[in-house]
């Protein structure tokens, strides 16, 4: 299956399930150890992941909070770069040619690549999609044009202060879905507030037509089944961050992928089940999307 199609299925998949929401959660490439990525992604997809996005190490990761910074320093620290990135996609891709990966990271590990090197090894290790924080939508055209003609999608963040000109510029670019912010700030930090992010999906709408996934403050079932009634996926990182990192407490490194591999799992099966659980009053949540 080629990468680009992969986003596309996926969610065509999940829209005719009784969830209808995606789940995409999100892993540091290399945390806790390397060896650890590749089970982790298998496991994230057996619990119910629709697309995983795989967090490529950066030393200065600005839209990241506390809990993603240090995983992605740890896995700095044991020497994993883009390169290596790219083959734990090609690894994950000998037993999974399936579930899209999106590679989310920053601009200076593709830049330090070059664009066009970076979009031809994204082609052939089985990237879908790629979210580049620092690349933006006004000035991506021709990165995005690239990515595109090696079965890439360029997938862009929209944010609670987004305006309705960068809302369309992103709209003529971005392809596989949109990433919305559903707060102000870093990963893991703030409060959600369900009814103004399904006020601003429905603004949103407005302008693109690609699936809109949320992401940051999502932390359990309750938050992601709130939000997963208007959204078209749901979007975890830090939480999930935090499991691994709890399970990996005190085990020796030999079995730290089978451990936090079946710690994301468990964790991930939970937000899979409160995503899938009737809501109440018996509407289901496409029939509330589209209301």
């Amino acid at each position: 299956m080629s990468s680009s199609s992969r986003i596309a299925a996926a969610f065509a998949r999940r829209a005719a399930a009784p969830g209808a929401c995606a789940l995409i959660p999100y892993v540091t490439a290399g945390y806790p150890t390397p060896a650890s990525t590749v089970p982790i992604m298998h496991a994230l997809v057996s619990a119910g992941a629709d697309v995983v996005e795989l967090g490529v190490p950066f030393s200065d990761p600005m839209a990241d909070g506390p809990v993603i910074q240090r995983s992605g320093q740890q896995a700095l620290e044991q020497g994993v770069g883009l390169r290596d990135v790219l083959a734990m996609v090609k690894e994950f891709r000998r037993t999974d040619d399936r579930t899209p990966v999106v590679l989310m990271g920053y601009a200076n590990p593709v830049e330090r690549m070059g664009q066009a090197a970076f979009a031809a090894a994204a082609q052939a290790a089985g990237v879908d999609g790629c979210l580049v924080v620092d690349y933006p939508p006004e000035e991506a055209g021709e990165f995005g044009a690239l990515l595109e003609r090696h079965g890439v999608d360029p997938i862009f963040l929209l944010a609670p202060t987004t305006s309705d000109e960068r809302i369309q510029a992103v709209a003529r670019v971005a392809r596989g879905y949109v990433y919305y912010v559903s707060l102000k700030g870093v990963t893991g930090a703030g409060h959600l507030d369900v009814q103004d992010v399904s006020r601003r999906l429905a603004h949103i709408r407005r302008f693109v037509s690609l699936p809109v996934g949320v992401g940051f403050g999502i932390r359990d079932g309750d938050s992601a089944r709130a939000l997963g009634a208007d959204a078209d996926a749901v979007i975890i990182g830090t939480r999930l961050i935090q499991e691994i990192d709890a399970a990996s407490q005190g085990v020796p490194q030999e079995r730290l992928p089978e451990i936090c591999a079946r710690a994301a799992g468990a964790w991930l099966r939970t937000i899979r089940g409160a995503l899938d659980a009737p809501p109440p009053g018996g509407a289901s949540q496409e029939s509330r999307k589209s209301a």
